[in-house]
């Protein structure tokens, strides 16, 4: 079962989804509280069924908030974010070499986010 990792960094408070295996799924902003943090992973949860907009495809079809946005970054890798229906964006994720890891990154978003328990990390 995956995880919301919170802990605090220097500027500010952030989580982490992780699978259950440990590894970072998607990373959040910073947070300037506790309380904005918690309301982002809520947010995650909400969102995380979200549909995907390939951008790394000519002429894409956009699609409304909330979706993922898949894109290549400017080293050819591919990442994703997921974006609230406000538009904001609420996760990242790290970079992929291939598009098919990139698409197992939200297939594991959608799978643990809306069950991840909240732990709090030490610094």
């Amino acid at each position: 079962m995956g995880k919301f990792a919170v802990k605090e960094v220097k500027t500010g408070i952030m989580f982490n989804l992780k699978s259950g295996n440990g590894q970072v799924i998607a990373t959040s902003e910073i947070y300037k509280s506790k309380a904005s943090c918690m309301n982002g992973i809520e947010s995650v949860r909400a969102n995380c069924a979200a549909e995907i907009e390939d951008q790394t495809v000519e002429n894409f079809a956009k699609l409304k908030n909330p979706k993922y946005e898949v894109y290549a970054d400017k080293k050819g890798q591919f990442r994703f974010r997921l974006k609230a229906k406000n538009g904001q964006i609420i996760a990242t994720s790290e970079a992929y070499k291939e598009m098919k890891s990139c698409l197992n990154g939200i297939a594991s978003v959608k799978k643990n986010a809306p069950e991840a328990k909240v732990v709090f990390e030490e610094k």
